[in-house]
């Protein structure tokens, strides 16, 4: 039963229609909401926004900074502490571990002390796990500064993009969400970088730069408007939007239009974890969750993790695809979040996982041809191929959208159940893909990827039939939408 069939059952059946008109009704008022997103998104108005969003992607290049440290400092860390190839191994997967306790936590989290409470949260914990990883003197130190890291990862991956699209205008809320990505690839290509001249003790306290920016920037910045108006604040509702749109903004209708879908959700019995699987949420949860499970499955962890291991068995040079690998990266990242709001969140994800599928095809092909001794000379530059074309296609669409669709298809009420559930999933995908990389490709390396372009095939099929268009639409306008 959907959310509206559930309010023809109050007994004051003509309040709900009230209460419910202005919602769904957003067609016949889109020409002054245009305007008036028109006006809160002028560069004069929209610097809070700016720089709210630039603090909270902060906590976006601190999990990129706790995602690349432990590839460069490998044999330096095993050689100063005598480390067992086993132990170090336990410290760069206990980061996967701590991040899911993190996932877990994170919207009950967000939802209790609020988005900028989540973001603190996260930002003590890594600051506590880079501060024992750099006075380790021993396995147990640097386990448990690698767990706190992992924790801050976890929450950071669930609350940097809701927080980003709960301040955002429509209008900029997929290319300012998309920088979250762009950071964690910034964070992971500097960590790539700077760790090949510092030691691995300087590099742990280079972590700590984006967290002190996060520690000063949250007292610079308001709340989410629409955390504070779930909580009843009032007063710090009206002025923190206030203080998002500009002084001079007129936030009448932004400000009527979440209270009202609020207090439409407030009617509704406080969401659990079953609540998620009835039919009023079904969808979005299918949509948010799926979402996740094709990025994580297409490979991405696998690819990311060993890339430099694949263009040394092609028999190319693996600092130079690594480098040129990361570089692409970060580019097409950048380009992503210029382009999502004008070209759709849909079309970018078809693009990208067609992408993937062919990069697939052709490194499937290059170990093809290398396993059956057939065109060797070709098999380098058919790698480098597929592997640029697969990592190109992955941050153009499959990288970044899931989670800017993430942030905005779930109601406020089980926003933080929802997401925690989304993010649990993701870091699940991103442990079992790196786990059982090494299996796969012993079993059939071309194999592998033949079954990673399949799943991004199916990933094709869900986007078409599942997923819908978010792109120029607010918050309230998709949610009421999905969940009726």
């Amino acid at each position: 039963m959907g959310i509206q069939e559930d309010l023809e059952q109050c007994k004051n059946r003509a309040e709900h229609e009230e209460v419910r008109e202005p919602l769904m009704d957003k067609k016949n008022q889109s020409g002054d909401q245009d305007g008036f997103f028109a006006q809160s998104s002028s560069k004069e108005s929209a610097w809070m926004v700016y720089l709210s969003t630039f603090v909270a992607v902060c906590g976006s290049f601190a999990f990129g900074s706790c995602a690349g440290y432990s590839s460069p400092t490998e044999n330096a860390v095993r050689e100063d502490l005598s480390l067992s190839l086993a132990e170090y191994s336990v410290f760069g997967s206990i980061l996967t571990f701590g991040a899911m306790i993190g996932a877990i936590t994170s919207g009950p989290i967000a939802d209790l002390i609020g988005r900028k409470g989540a973001l603190r949260v996260a930002t003590s914990f890594c600051i506590a796990g880079w501060l024992a990883i750099y006075f380790a003197q021993g396995v147990l130190a640097l386990d448990l500064g690698r767990l706190a890291t992992g924790y801050g990862m976890g929450v950071f991956s669930y609350v940097v993009p809701v927080f980003i699209a709960e301040i955002a205008p429509k209008n900029l809320r997929g290319g300012l969400t998309a920088t979250n990505q762009l950071m964690i690839c910034g964070g992971v290509s500097v960590a790539f970088i700077i760790g090949t001249v510092l030691t691995w003790r300087a590099l742990a306290l280079t972590g700590l730069v984006p967290c002190a920016i996060l520690v000063f920037g949250l007292f610079l910045i308001p709340e989410s408007p629409r955390w504070l108006a779930k909580r009843g604040r009032e007063e710090e509702f009206q002025t923190a939007l206030q203080k998002l749109r500009g002084k001079e903004a007129d936030i009448y209708q932004e400000a009527t239009e979440i209270k009202e879908y609020i207090e439409t959700l407030e009617r509704l019995p406080k969401a659990r974890f079953l609540d998620l699987f009835q039919r009023r949420y079904l969808r979005s949860v299918i949509i948010g969750v799926g979402l996740m499970v094709f990025q994580q499955f297409g490979g991405i962890n696998g690819v990311c993790f060993y890339v430099s291991n694949i263009f040394e068995s092609a028999g190319f040079s693996p600092s130079l695809g690594t480098i040129i690998y990361a570089i692409l990266q970060v580019v097409v990242t950048a380009l992503n979040t210029i382009v999502i709001d004008k070209a759709g969140r849909k079309p970018l994800l078809l693009v990208s996982a067609s992408g993937l599928i062919l990069g697939c095809l052709i490194t499937a092909i290059s170990f093809y041809l290398k396993v059956h001794e057939l065109a060797v000379k070709s098999v380098p530059a058919l790698t480098l191929t597929g592997i640029l074309l697969y990592i190109g296609s992955f941050s153009a669409g499959m990288g970044a959208v899931p989670w800017v669709i993430m942030s905005e298809i779930f109601p406020i009420n089980i926003k933080g159940v929802a997401g925690s559930l989304a993010t649990l999933v993701n870091w699940f995908g991103a442990w079992a893909i790196s786990y059982t990389y090494n299996y796969l490709m012993s079993w059939s390396s071309y194999g592998t990827f033949i079954l990673y372009a399949a799943i991004n095939a199916l990933a094709i099929v869900f986007v078409v039939m599942v997923v819908p268009e978010t792109k120029g639409r607010t918050l309230e306008q998709i949610q009421a939408a999905i969940n009726t």
